[in-house]
């Protein structure tokens, strides 16, 4: 059974509960599926009651039953942050269920079961209700990785990430290239974009903010990863 812990502290695992944030005009809520700690997340407009998914990773079963206890029939849309199975696992099943439209950008779109119904690109908006997310595209990780950027109705940033951006680091490449590019693309994308206190919602594990990390990005280009 499903249950959705009221006390945000961004610390979720596969066997406890799910965690409900409320910002303004928003909230998120956010649950760990599977094996490897994927994080899936809803967002619903506060106002309207429109929400989406973002990243039907695992655990269909349960991913269905927290939308039908927390948005029920309100989905508009699942977006999926990137190609890896891992991210994708339940997004058949769930589709399926919910009967909405899904979207991913267009260089890993033919790389999910699911063919998107909205193929993204950087700069695109999603609008949920009244809040817009804006799509950025983050090379690297995979081609068509993206983050998701929601600003909540008192101007604080929150950015979905998928597994672009992680506490301590960007997330993993297979090359020194991959890895450069991935950088780049973060350092431009969200870290010279948006101010300190940005909430960063990543694909697996704790939440974090720019500020935290802005002070790492020299060692993290040293490290090479």
């Amino acid at each position: 059974m499903v249950t959705v812990d009221r006390h945000y502290t961004g610390h979720v695992t596969a066997s406890g509960s799910a965690q409900q944030r409320d910002v303004p005009g928003a909230r998120i809520v956010k649950m760990s599926v599977g094996p490897m700690d994927n994080n899936t997340y809803l967002v619903q407009c506060a106002t309207t009651g429109a929400a989406i998914l973002i990243d039907a990773a695992n655990d269909a079963e349960r991913i269905i039953e927290l939308t039908a206890l927390e948005t029920p029939g309100q989905i508009e849309r699942i977006v999926t942050t990137h190609r890896h199975p891992d991210h994708w696992q339940a997004l058949t099943e769930v589709t399926k269920t919910l009967d909405v439209p899904t979207a991913a950008h267009i260089l890993d779109a033919d790389h999910i079961p699911v063919r998107p119904d909205r193929r993204l690109e950087d700069g695109d908006t999603i609008d949920v209700g009244d809040l817009t997310l804006k799509v950025i595209h983050l090379r690297g990780h995979t081609p068509g990785s993206i983050a998701l950027a929601l600003t909540d109705t008192e101007g604080h940033t929150h950015l979905f990430t998928g597994d672009s951006l992680f506490p301590g680091g960007v997330g993993k490449t297979h090359s020194p290239t991959d890895f450069d590019t991935l950088l780049s693309d973060v350092t431009t994308a969200l870290f010279d974009a948006y101010p300190d206190d940005t909430v960063v919602y990543p694909g697996h594990g704790d939440d974090t903010t720019l500020g935290i990390d802005r002070p790492n990005l020299p060692e993290w280009r040293a490290r090479g990863w």
